[in-house]
């Protein structure tokens, strides 16, 4: 069974609880997009946001940290609620003590790669990941069009997953609906981060509903949730 990770960068914030309550039948995780400025030119949220989601959702909160130095708000990130990070690899200079230093605080770790990075450059860490995200669209900025030139990075870092034996899952981020979902769960995707085509949506349950069915043919097993790491775009995609 896949997973729907229902991504709040283009949910209503101003009603954010009542969103996330809409989609959580629906939805495995909440995806929440942090970014600093820099490592992308838009800010966004942070711990603040995740603090007070969590006692709003029983669902695994995952953070999808496109800054730098990330590493730098672990110990905020643990303290608001978050069950797992996930880490640009151009972000890192070595992802290696980021990785540890996230699963040593309790969360779940993950890599993510632009579209321009080639995905072996996670593979050196796939053995202590939780998840690896291939990002379909240009990290930044919400309502980009599906790139399909990364589907064969899916099947790739796929491919590496299934040879290894790993439960490690792997996430597409950007422009993803029920057409472009179906292609990368035929790819090998066993989550989908989805912004846009819910919340978007006239009906954000109805659209995460039709979302989840897509995902949930995925075949293959489960990887460990968030909120049980192994070892233990207002931007972004969408």
């Amino acid at each position: 069974m896949g997973k729907l990770a229902a991504s709040i960068l283009s949910a209503d914030f101003a009603h954010l609880a009542d969103q996330v309550k809409l989609v959580e039948g629906h939805a495995d995780l909440i995806h929440i997009d942090v970014m600093d400025a820099h490592f992308v030119p838009p800010l966004t949220i942070g711990p603040v946001v995740v603090e007070s989601l969590r006692p709003v959702t029983g669902l695994p909160l995952h953070c999808h940290l496109m800054i730098e130095h990330p590493e730098r708000l672990f110990d905020d990130f643990v303290a608001a609620g978050t069950d797992m990070v996930t880490c640009h690899v151009e972000a890192l200079e070595d992802p290696t003590p980021v990785i540890r230093k996230a699963r040593e605080a309790g969360m779940g770790a993950g890599l993510a790669v632009n579209p321009d990075t080639a995905v072996e450059t996670v593979f050196p860490h796939l053995e202590v990941l939780a998840n690896v995200i291939v990002m379909s669209v240009r990290p930044g900025w919400a309502g980009q069009a599906f790139m399909p030139e990364v589907l064969p990075k899916v099947e790739k870092v796929r491919g590496e997953i299934d040879r290894r034996g790993l439960p490690t899952e792997v996430e597409v981020d950007g422009g993803i609906d029920v057409e472009t979902g179906a292609r990368c769960v035929d790819a090998g995707a066993t989550v989908l981060a989805v912004a846009s085509s819910i919340f978007k949506a006239p009906d954000p349950a109805e659209a995460a509903a039709a979302l989840a069915t897509v995902i949930r043919g995925v075949r293959g097993g489960s990887a460990p949730t968030a909120s049980a790491p192994p070892g233990t775009g207002r931007g972004g995609g969408g």
